[in-house]
């Protein structure tokens, strides 16, 4: 294993355990994306890294650890920030890469 890779291992538990012991919400500290949605019709994406792919049936946008893909029909990016996004549309499907 590389030296390096062990350095992010422990660093990684180090911040898991502090986010433990303090009680405070691991999604802040730790930069997971939330996803809320409303119904099928309104989602709000905080903690997002950038959109990789937008189009009005199909937006990707990258996560920390991850992708979020939406999938659906008139698909749009009603309002966003660096740290947050509303999209709208019909959304049918939310999956993660």
């Amino acid at each position: 294993m590389k030296k390096n890779h062990v350095k992010s291992n422990l660093k990684k538990a180090g911040k898991e355990l502090l986010v433990e012991s303090l009680k405070l919400p691991g999604d802040v500290l730790m930069g997971d994306s939330i996803v809320t949605l409303t119904g099928n019709k309104e989602a709000w994406i905080e903690n997002y890294r950038g959109i990789i792919e937008y189009t009005d049936s199909v937006i990707l946008l990258q996560g920390k650890t991850c992708q979020i893909c939406f999938e659906g029909t008139g698909l749009s990016i009603n309002y966003y920030t660096n740290e947050d996004m509303k999209i709208g549309g019909l959304i049918k499907s939310v999956t993660y890469h």
